[in-house]
């Protein structure tokens, strides 16, 4: 199965984000937006994991989530990847507050997942939710314009859960296990 690992900010920010949304993905502009019901904040991307791997990971997980404590964050902004809005692939929504401690938690999952024998990409982390994708690099600096203005209340993020990608489902991802932080 494919699996990742993601914190949920709360239904209420995300209607704030979907609100500030709603009025680009009206524009007909050729980018696919992703349903507010399937944004998340990714923390590791894990890939394809058979069961026997995956009951190990949730052990492991579950042991190193705990020595994270809880986080407080915001929907802040917007940015591209790449990082050229003229010709990006991805629109998506920035975070604040307790970056530092996120990208730690993020790190400290990785190399468990590593040392699990999974092999995980070694490319930055970057907080974000994915709003939009092109198949082709398209300019994007109007909608990132408008976003940049985007901004939410701080939330507390408690829970770390373990997701399963369904290709072409909908919702496109189930739970699979759950963690709290601290």
């Amino acid at each position: 199965m494919r699996l990742f690992l993601a914190i949920d900010p709360p239904d209420d920010l995300l209607e704030r984000v979907e609100e500030a949304a709603s009025a680009l993905r009206a524009d007909g502009d050729g980018l696919r937006w992703s349903h507010p019901e399937d944004w998340h904040l990714t923390l590791v991307f894990l890939g394809e994991v058979d069961d026997g791997l995956r009951t190990l990971l949730e052990k492991r997980f579950a042991a190193e989530i705990h020595h994270h404590p809880p986080l407080s964050l915001a929907v802040r902004g917007a940015g591209t990847f790449p990082g050229d809005e003229t010709r990006a692939r991805v629109l998506w929504a920035g975070f604040e507050g307790d970056i530092g401690a996120l990208g730690r938690l993020a790190a400290d999952l990785r190399r468990v997942a590593r040392k699990s024998g999974v092999p995980i990409e070694r490319r930055p982390y970057v907080p974000h939710l994915t709003l939009a994708r092109s198949r082709i690099p398209a300019d994007v600096s109007g909608h990132r314009s408008v976003l940049r203005s985007l901004a939410t209340p701080f939330w507390t993020a408690d829970t770390v859960r373990l997701l399963q990608s369904i290709p072409g489902g909908s919702p496109r991802y189930r739970t699979v296990a759950t963690w709290p932080l601290g």
